[in-house]
């Protein structure tokens, strides 16, 4: 389970801002924000699934940037293959994979248990949203050419939320988050340089941190759980493992991508006092990443 909110193009000085939470089992391991390469030799600044080798959100030294979110089942699922290789076949480049149309042919979606699937490549102004769970009122996959089992839309300019139904599925948490990243949007300057400073960073994190439930959540405590933002279940060892924060801006030098997480820590001993609504990231360890000249071939 994830929670994304995600604005591409909204002012021309900001190409992308992004603020997400990454829920998992506790004892899944997991690597925190790095930059690593993949098979190919192209750099990424990605957690990893150290179980599957995959990743849920990463960044790619060519613009690209993929982002993964399950889709909550109905009952058990047992698909074969990784949801995470789908994000790391995006991020290995061009050379891997010529466009999302690409992707999309040489992959069976009934292969995976439920996604959402965010592919976008930032020196092109190009984004798509993918799922292998279409909707109820999807448009037939014929009308997107898109190959039997998938569904989805091209993404133009704007703000957009997901977590674990379709894309802008109006959650409580959902929406609180993406009209969060709007605001932060909406209160930049339009040619600044840097339309998100230390207070942006705070109002994007609060959301993320919240761990109240949604009032019509009902009294089961896994759905109350799942329905706030920050999750924290020690019963089932369940809970919010990672924050970022992504933000794109456009510098004379071209492209600026700063990357901030804050991976928290999994003990149920580390949950703070039951009437406290926003988790603390006191304890918390941050990572920053700042790359410039994003997307360009001296990228570093």
């Amino acid at each position: 389970m994830c929670l994304i909110a995600f604005a591409i193009e909204a002012t021309p000085a900001c190409p992308l801002l992004l603020a997400s939470n990454r829920d998992e089992w506790w004892h899944r391991p997991t690597r925190p924000l790095a930059a690593w390469q993949t098979d190919g030799g192209v750099t990424v600044w990605a957690g990893r699934d150290a179980e599957a080798g995959g990743t849920w959100l990463g960044f790619s030294q060519h613009g690209r940037v993929a982002m993964l979110t399950n889709v909550r089942p109905s009952g058990p699922e047992s698909a074969p293959r990784s949801r995470g290789e789908l994000p790391l076949r995006w991020l290995a480049g061009p050379a891997s994979v010529g466009g999302w149309r690409d992707l999309v042919a040489s992959h069976d979606p009934q292969a995976y248990n439920g996604f959402n699937l965010v592919l976008g490549d930032v020196t092109r102004g190009s984004w798509v949203w993918l799922t292998n769970r279409p909707p109820p009122d999807a448009v037939p996959a014929a009308r997107h050419d898109l190959p039997p089992g998938w569904a989805g839309r091209i993404l133009p300019p704007g703000v957009y939320g997901l977590s674990n139904a379709h894309l802008d599925t109006p959650w409580p948490k959902t929406v609180a988050l993406r009209d969060a990243v709007h605001a932060a949007v909406a209160h930049s300057a339009p040619s600044a340089d840097s339309p998100v400073d230390a207070d942006g960073y705070e109002a994007l994190l609060r959301p993320l941190m919240d761990r109240r439930p949604a009032h019509d959540a009902g009294q089961d405590a896994w759905a109350q759980g799942l329905s706030s933002a920050f999750v924290h279940l020690p019963t089932p060892a369940y809970g919010t493992r990672s924050s970022l924060i992504a933000h794109c801006r456009r510098t004379p030098e071209g492209l600026a991508l700063d990357l901030r997480e804050w991976t928290h820590a999994v003990h149920p001993a580390a949950a703070p006092t039951p009437v406290a609504t926003h988790w603390p990231t006191d304890a918390s360890i941050q990572r920053c990443f700042s790359i410039s000249r994003w997307g360009m071939p001296t990228s570093s």
